[in-house]
């Protein structure tokens, strides 16, 4: 069968990296994408408003601008000579990651998934099928991502979403493979597909059309935990999250904003509650809960004077007071959260999917009882 009836018969998939001023990490990376061999991807770079040369490099490198508009919603077929189409999309100013993925994607409705991947990020050649195989498996299923290792230490897990995402009961985030900052080494441990809580953005493949219904990316986040309140979201409408292992990614980490920086943490903790208060049921065990989550907050100010991080304790004090001068605003999108349920709920049955939902404290696991692994949980 000819290779382009192949690739009508294929999901169409845009391949979507936001940049901001990383142009050298797209001159590293970008290499391995275009040798993407899944046969109906677009590539398309939404670039952040960078100030750097961005634009200019990718131009060098044969991209096309692309502007969705009503006479040309979607991009045209390119040559033949080229393994994979590349466009990229310019927007006027650094929107931050979320929004600027929602301005980007806003203009690609025409693909049947995204895959929302960052610029630190080396791919292998046949790792968008896996993915695509895994959720056509089911309409149920709306998100994936690949297991993510870290490129400088390649055997071992990344931080930011390693081998899928999993939520306690106090909404800290862990992975299997990572819990805080205890990284695992990849010994196949996890290399079965699992549906999990959230699926890390370094790289996310989503149903286009679930994008759009489930609002997409909250703007307000800016950056950091904005995938988490997202799948949350998925899953409170009785969507699946999964972890795809045969998909393989090696990511940079922390190529905006180094770990230790204090408005990383700002962003963490401030992000934290807001994803908490969006998400949770009402009532008063959603108050009981944020309550302790601010006490627990106060304890990580106490681990970071310990260790003399003195921007790290004003980040926990700027976000908790930007949380309570905000809350209004975020308390309100629990009705708008609700009216999207209605209408987008997997066979319109709104219902909470708990996989990879914890019901213990993994501070309490980790820190008091020792547990560094994700195979010491008893789950």
């Amino acid at each position: 069968m000819p290779a382009s009836k192949v690739a009508a018969q294929q999901p169409l998939v845009a391949i979507a990296i936001l940049n901001y001023n990383g142009a050298d990490y797209l001159e590293r990376f970008l290499p391995s994408v275009l040798q993407t061999t899944y046969p109906n991807a677009q590539l398309f770079v939404i670039d952040n408003g960078s100030t750097d040369d961005s634009i200019d490099r990718l131009k060098k490198w044969g991209f096309e601008r692309f502007m969705a508009t009503a006479d040309q919603p979607f991009p045209p077929a390119q040559s033949a000579d080229r393994k994979i189409p590349r466009y990229y999309i310019d927007l006027p100013e650094n929107y931050g990651f979320a929004e600027g993925y929602n301005r980007g994607l806003a203009q690609l409705q025409h693909a049947d998934y995204y895959v929302l991947l960052n610029s630190d990020v080396e791919v292998s050649p046949d790792w968008v099928e896996p993915l695509i195989h895994c959720l056509e498996k089911s309409p149920q299923r709306a998100a994936a991502q690949p297991k993510i290792l870290m490129e400088a230490q390649r055997n071992l897990f990344e931080y930011a979403g390693a081998a899928g995402g999993w939520m306690d009961h106090w909404g800290y985030p862990f992975c299997r493979g990572r819990i805080f900052s205890e990284l695992e080494e990849d010994q196949g441990q996890y290399d079965q597909t699992q549906e999990v809580f959230w699926a890390s953005g370094a790289a996310l493949c989503v149903r286009s059309q679930l994008y759009h219904q489930f609002g997409g990316l909250d703007a307000d986040f800016f950056a950091h935990m904005e995938e988490i309140d997202f799948c949350w979201r998925l899953k409170k409408g009785n969507y699946q999250i999964y972890v795809c292992p045969k998909s393989k990614v090696w990511h940079v980490g922390g190529g905006t904003l180094p770990p230790d920086n204090p408005r990383k943490d700002y962003l963490n903790f401030r992000n934290s509650l807001v994803c908490l208060l969006k998400n949770l049921e009402g009532g008063p065990k959603l108050f009981l809960l944020l309550y302790w989550r601010l006490l627990l907050d106060g304890l990580a100010a106490i681990r970071f004077l310990k260790d003399g991080k003195w921007g790290s304790i004003a980040a926990i004090v700027k976000a908790h007071w930007h949380f309570f001068f905000a809350f209004p605003k975020h308390w309100k999108k629990r009705a708008e959260i609700k009216e999207r349920l209605a209408a987008y709920a997997y066979q319109k049955t709104p219902r909470f999917n708990t996989a990879g939902y914890l019901r213990k404290s993994i501070v309490w696991l980790h820190f008091a009882k020792k547990v560094k692994t994700f195979k010491e949980l008893e789950l």
